[in-house]
């Protein structure tokens, strides 16, 4: 297969500055947009070429994988802030970004910086472009992927932390042999891609399930948990689930943060975190049991830091207040679930009205979507947090007229002016959601720095 025109020249290219690996990523992504990879191509012979050129960082590393239709960045974040309130040094791999690429990649609990990030892109781009020739060329999300592993290496972590993309079973991720494999959800979602049934998407998530490696899942709906028993029981994965083989318990939420009680084998633990939303909870529990089956912390030392880390964690993009007065919330919430989840959160804030500004990706279910956010929705404004992957927004808006008459929407296509004219049209003692997607809420964070609020 041939690469695009334009993109060997770019590949080509020595990388000496952040400006460079921008450019580069952009045109990688809009060569992967122009030329859809066919079904004989899934597979993860093309990312193990990519591995083996520049020296297999992966086998040098000592992972936790996450995979989940929702939850798995946050997990993955929690775990962050634990294990480096114990003192070590962690690399935390994630996708997609809020506002800028290089926040995929974190080291010691911090964005990398520009001449990690520059030196680990330049250690995986000639490699990535002598390969451009072959019938399944490496994809961009492979190049993404080696990067983080060649980063984590040039860094020394102690342990990285890596999210999978999109599915498990064929993820550019799937190449690890980590400690601790961890399954946060399964919904619907991708079904053009991951099947579509709860059974086959499950599937595909248990696919990151190793030979012995033990498994931490979130409560899972019925038909997904028998799927990812059954590759468990093959694999001889021992099988640790929420609800049943350790708990969390929340006994108090507000605008303030999240009082939970979490009891994780051996360890019985009262923590606070300073987020919005009891369904994080549970993430916090899945990252303990992370933690605790990987072997990485003795008891005392995992109690200690899980108090300290988890009592200071940020997870930004995630029911995230960025404004109290109004309130000015930002949350990625694009399955059924999380938007029910986010709605519910909502409830915890004392609010006049609720503007819910949203951009939504191509192929989500907006009957599944809507419905939950306009419950009460005192007004919608509809944008395109990215040109590439949201829908139409005049469509959006087109159905919410439709669906729900007389609820006030207007359509602003610059998610930038969609969220700084909303703030300024929302009553102090009301709230503003900007939400549907990643993007939406990187706009959303985007925006609120160029004009704060309280």
């Amino acid at each position: 297969m041939n690469p695009p025109p334009g993109l060997a020249d770019v590949v080509a290219q020595p990388l000496r500055h952040l400006g460079d690996v921008v450019r580069l990523i952009e045109a990688l992504v809009a060569a992967e947009l122009s030329r859809p990879r066919p079904p004989d191509a899934l597979t993860l012979q093309p990312m193990g070429e990519l591995l083996a050129r520049i020296g297999n960082p992966q086998r040098t590393l000592r992972c936790i994988h996450v995979a989940g239709s929702k939850g798995k960045g946050s997990t993955a974040l929690l775990c962050e802030a634990v294990l480096g309130a114990a003192g070590l040094r962690v690399g935390t791999y994630t996708s997609p970004h809020l506002q800028r690429w290089s926040e995929r990649y974190r080291v010691g609990g911090q964005e990398v910086g520009e001449a990690e990030f520059v030196a680990a892109v330049e250690r995986v781009r000639p490699h990535f472009a002598g390969l451009q020739g072959n019938a399944h060329p490496p994809s961009f999300f492979d190049f993404a992927t080696a990067t983080a592993f060649a980063l984590f290496e040039n860094a020394g972590v102690d342990v990285a932390l890596i999210e999978v993309g999109l599915g498990g079973r064929l993820d550019p991720t799937n190449v690890i042999t980590p400690l601790v494999s961890c399954i946060t959800s399964i919904e619907l979602e991708h079904t053009d891609r991951l099947g579509t049934t709860l059974a086959a998407i499950a599937g595909e998530k248990a696919g990151i399930i190793k030979p012995a490696v033990p498994v931490v899942i979130g409560d899972l709906p019925r038909e997904a948990l028998a799927v990812v028993e059954a590759q468990a029981t093959r694999c001889a994965a021992p099988l640790h689930r929420l609800g049943i083989d350790f708990t969390a318990d929340v006994t108090r939420t507000s605008a303030d943060g999240v009082i939970m009680h979490a009891e994780c084998g051996p360890l019985a633990l009262d923590l606070t975190l300073p987020v919005l939303g009891r369904h994080l909870a549970g993430n916090a529990a899945m990252a303990l049991a992370c933690i605790l089956h990987a072997g990485l912390l003795p008891l005392p030392q995992l109690a200690d830091a899980a108090r300290r880390g988890l009592a200071q964690v940020a997870l930004p993009g995630r029911t995230e207040i960025l404004g109290r007065r109004p309130w000015v919330i930002a949350d990625g919430a694009h399955t059924e679930s999380s938007a029910r989840a986010l709605m519910h959160s909502l409830d915890a804030l004392d609010c006049r009205e609720r503007h819910m500004v949203i951009s939504i990706s191509s192929g989500k279910d907006l009957a599944g979507l809507l419905p939950i956010f306009a419950a009460k929705a005192s007004a919608f404004v509809v944008t395109r947090a990215d040109r590439q992957r949201s829908l139409e927004p005049s469509a959006i808006a087109d159905w919410i007229r439709l669906h729900f008459p007389g609820l006030p929407v207007r359509v602003v296509e610059d998610p930038l002016a969609a969220v700084s004219e909303t703030l300024v049209r929302v009553p102090s003692d009301s709230l503003m959601c900007v939400t549907g997607s990643v993007y939406a809420a990187g706009a959303a964070r985007t925006a609120l720095a160029l004009s704060p609020t309280d």
